[in-house]
Order: structure tokens, then sequence, then C-alpha cells
């Protein structure tokens, strides 16, 4: 494949020069052209060609979100990364800006870093998941699509597997989460009898933010968790940017904790710790939900669940953005079944009804 062909939008000089520098130094990477603002970034895209662009978010004339509308009106397949502050403003615009079809996000290094930190955390950060997002929209134009919604039917793995109460799901995402998750939730029923906890990559603040429109629009409550937090049925946690989460069984039942741990798989936080916990507490009826993410963070974790007899359900690779978590799954033979986005609520329900007569009804009793 040849090298991905970037542009880059900022109107900051400083900050074009640090993403184009970032971007080049792996000579894996060609920036072909920059621009100040959203009407320059209109015209080189149509000019230029490009396989993707960088976009900021806050620029004089058209700002982040008027381009990125503008962008998917002319190029609905061109990956776009929006490049965001570390603010509450930040997230929120950039939450905003995944809603409109943003393919993903990356910070903008704090006014505390030198020019070479600088850019060595952009190239960090930004390099895989260019690589990634031109990998899923190949050069040649042979957009490989996310998926007729119609197309919900599971592929089961694991045919001969008895069916197991499910009393937890742990849910493991990353790129294309944010979308995914505001697709997911606000499916699930209030009467939902088990706990559900989320690891997204995200960092602090964004994660709040997350929460809290995750629960504006859900019938099930959605909350950024807290350090021994009891779990409740039908409750949904995410895990805080930058603390890993995990359940431990206390004498007043079962509650979250959230720790400053090694990062794993690069991420903290990081779905391993969690399924592990999950493992740990809830054996057999631990569910793991792993969906569309960059990288393999979930696997090690899937691995417990299954050892310990629970039940792991990946999204599949039509309808996810990108599909290196799920796929490291699939293809570690770890999966009970490949779930498309659209599908996942009526797979969850269908498995939440074993052992129970009344699903509405009955709830998991995690504080007993």
């Amino acid at each position: 494949m040849p090298n991905p062909r970037v542009l880059v939008v900022d109107d900051s000089v400083v900050a074009r020069r640090l993403v184009s520098k970032a971007l080049e130094a792996d000579e894996t990477v060609e920036v072909v052209g920059v621009a100040a603002d959203g009407r320059i970034a209109l015209a080189n895209i149509e000019r230029l060609r490009p396989d993707l662009v960088t976009l900021d978010v806050d620029m004089p004339v058209m700002d982040g979100l008027e381009t990125l509308e503008a962008i998917r009106e002319r190029r609905p397949d061109l990956p776009v990364i929006m490049v965001s502050t570390y603010t509450t403003h930040g997230a929120q615009v950039t939450l905003d800006a995944l809603a409109l079809g943003a393919d993903d996000y990356v910070l903008k290094p704090s006014g505390t870093a030198s020019p070479t930190e600088a850019m060595a955390r952009i190239r960090e950060d930004l390099l895989p998941k260019v690589l990634a997002l031109c990998l899923r929209f190949p050069t040649d134009g042979t957009i490989r699509p996310l998926g007729d919604p119609q197309d919900v039917h599971p592929t089961d793995l694991r045919r001969a597997a008895a069916p197991t109460r499910v009393d937890a799901i742990a849910i493991a995402i990353s790129t294309g989460g944010p979308t995914a998750l505001s697709t997911f939730i606000p499916q699930l029923p209030a009467s939902l009898p088990v706990p559900v906890l989320i690891v997204q990559h995200m960092p602090p603040m964004f994660t709040r933010v997350l929460a809290e429109r995750l629960d504006a629009k859900s019938s099930v409550h959605v909350s950024e968790a807290h350090d021994r937090q009891p779990l409740e049925a039908g409750s949904v946690m995410i895990a805080p940017g930058d603390r890993h989460l995990t359940v431990e069984r206390t004498g007043r039942g079962v509650v979250a904790r959230t720790s400053i741990g090694p990062r794993e798989n690069s991420c903290r936080p990081s779905a391993d710790p969690l399924f592990r916990s999950i493992a740990a507490v809830f054996g057999s009826g631990g569910l793991g939900v792993v969906m569309t993410g960059m990288g393999s963070d979930g696997l090690r974790g899937a691995e417990a669940l299954r050892a310990a007899d629970g039940k792991v359900i990946v999204q599949d690779e039509r309808s996810s953005v990108v599909w290196g978590m799920p796929g490291f799954v699939v293809q570690a033979g770890l999966a009970d079944a490949i779930v498309p986005l659209a599908g996942l609520p009526a797979e969850i329900d269908r498995r939440l009804a074993v052992g129970r007569t009344d699903a509405a009804r009955s709830a998991v009793e995690v504080a007993s």
C-alpha cells in the first residue's frame, strides 16, 4: 500500500509544523499539504485528494465542526482525526465531532512540553491512528463498508458451549467507541438485570463528558465510576480516564475499584484488569464484550474470562471502525460469537434471558 497522504489543518503555524514533522519523521506517511482554516482545507482536499485529514477544533473562518460537516457532505469516506485541547470545552467539541462522523481524535500536548517532547507525543498518539484508519480506508479506493444495519445476525463460534447465566457485563472499546456506545447503550432497557462496566480508552474529563452524554440519552443510568461504588443492576459505569477499573467482592457486596496501576497494553484504563477481575468475582457469570478499537487490549482479559467459564462476544469487522481489539480475540479462538453493532442489544438480551424466568423483574444480587 502506498504511504498515506495526509492534509494537516490547524490555524496555528506551530501546531501545523509539529504535526507535519511528527508524521513525516517515521517516513511511512506523506504530508501533502497544510491549511490554516476550514475553507482552505476544503479547497486543498479537492486539489490534493489526501487519504486522511487531521483537523483542529478551534479555527477562524470555519471551525472544526463546520469543516467536518462540509467534508462529510463532499467526501463521506475520507478519514478525519480531530486534534483537540485537553479542556472541558475540548472534550465537548471532540465528542460533537465524533457524533458528526470524525473517525478519531488526538490531544494537543500541553504548553509545558518542549518542542521535542510535543512532537514525540504527537507521533506516538497520532501515527498509529493514521496508519490504522488508512488501512481501513485503502488508498486504492476499495473502501471497506461498515456493514448493512439490517445484517444483525451473530456468528456463533462455540455452538457446543452450554449457555450460562450472565451476572455482569464488561465492555472493552477504543477507536470508534464513543459513536458505537451512543448507538448501543441507549438501546439497553431500564430493567437491565445486571451491571455493565466499560473501559473506553479516553483521558480524564473526556470520560466524564462521555458518561454524561450517554446518561442523558439512555434508560439505564450511566456514570463515571467512583472507587468503592456498589455495583447495581441496570447501572452502567465508565472507567475514569487514567484510572484502571476493576471489581471486588466485599462483605457488603461487589464494588467498583479505581486505581492508578501500571499501564497495560500502553493503556490506562485498560480492559484487561477489568476482565480479569470480572472473571475472578463472577466466574461463569461474567460476559465480556470486545468492540471496535485499535490494538490488543482485552485479549488477555478474554483469556481469563474463558478460563473461568465466562463468555466473550465481539463486534464484527464490518461494523467496527478498526477491527484490532475484537480481531485479536477472534484470532486467538476466544470469541463465542461475532456480532454486528446493530445486533448487540438483541444478542445481550438473549444471553440475559438464560437462567431468568423474567429478565425484566429478576436482578443480579451483587449486594448479597
